[in-house]
């Protein structure tokens, strides 16, 4: 699978960093233009280059999610935040109250990303790694699964610190692998794991069932907390909620293309939600 190789450092003080964001700077930035190619979606980033990627395949639990900044069960979200600053080199992680790093040993750790382009946000959706780069900064190169088990994402993956969350433009042969190794880490109670209800059974009873108590996926999570926002205190209509926002998805298993999370989502007894397919069972479109 070919991707771009961009040699920089991760940063973390002054942001918020969770279990699958973080910051990162080119030593040359004007390779975030080469992003995406001619028409893709650009990357936004600070007048020294300094911009924020999204881990690519993998959903960590929600430290601070929207305008309220609700948070998901606070021991794996913070776990996975601390996991993925420590793998990329930083110690001594100092933080405020709020999430934001305030200081971090060393202040930039060096590394490398490997990109086939940015999200809606202007973030660049990347595999990322610590260390010297396997190839040319600023080129393309094929990225197997040798390389893959060299990023944070496969090894956030490993830890049972993050959710598989595929989307369509990752290759066939990535996406096996980690899923492979989510299966193996759920089958031994690796992370969050332990802990997980999405596809057993998560009870809310209100929101703070969610924040404090459920360990679901993340985007399960983000639609149940935006549905409760609106005032139901009742699951009843949650599916209908998901039809509405019309996520686009295939499901693996059964080769059907589906528009909207109810097709995979059941609510029992108006309070109980759980998905009938793993995370790794769904390959969403890119958003």
């Amino acid at each position: 699978m070919p991707m771009l190789l961009i040699q920089g450092h991760f940063q973390a003080t002054g942001a918020q960093p969770d279990g699958d964001t973080v910051h990162f700077t080119p030593d040359d930035p004007s390779e975030w233009a080469l992003v995406g190619g001619p028409g893709g979606r650009r990357i936004e980033h600070s007048a020294t280059g300094r911009g924020k990627l999204r881990l690519d395949a993998i959903d960590a639990l929600e430290t601070h999610y929207g305008a309220d900044r609700v948070h998901q069960p606070l021991q794996f979200a913070h776990a996975a935040r601390d996991e993925l600053l420590s793998r990329l080199g930083f110690t001594d992680v100092q933080h405020r109250p709020d999430e934001t790093v305030t200081a971090t040993t060393p202040e930039a750790a060096p590394g490398f990303i490997l990109t086939r382009g940015a999200d809606v946000h202007g973030r660049c959706v990347a595999l990322a790694a610590s260390g010297t780069p396997p190839g040319t900064s600023g080129l393309e190169l094929d990225v197997d699964e040798s390389l893959l088990r060299a990023t944070v994402n496969h090894h956030m993956v490993v830890s049972g610190l993050a959710y598989p969350t595929f989307y369509r433009s990752l290759f066939t042969s990535l996406r096996a692998e980690l899923t492979t190794v989510s299966r193996q880490a759920r089958e031994s109670g690796q992370g969050l794991w332990s802990s997980d209800v999405t596809t057993t059974g998560a009870k809310v009873t209100g929101l703070s069932s969610l924040t404090d108590d459920m360990v679901i996926l993340p985007k399960l999570f983000r639609r149940l907390v935006d549905y409760l926002k609106l005032g139901n205190g009742s699951l009843a209509c949650f599916p209908a909620f998901l039809a509405g926002i019309q996520d686009r998805y295939s499901v693996l298993s059964t080769g059907e293309r589906r528009s909207g999370l109810h097709h995979v989502v059941e609510v029992t007894d108006g309070q109980t939600v759980r998905m009938t397919n793993p995370a790794e069972d769904l390959v969403f479109d890119d958003a």
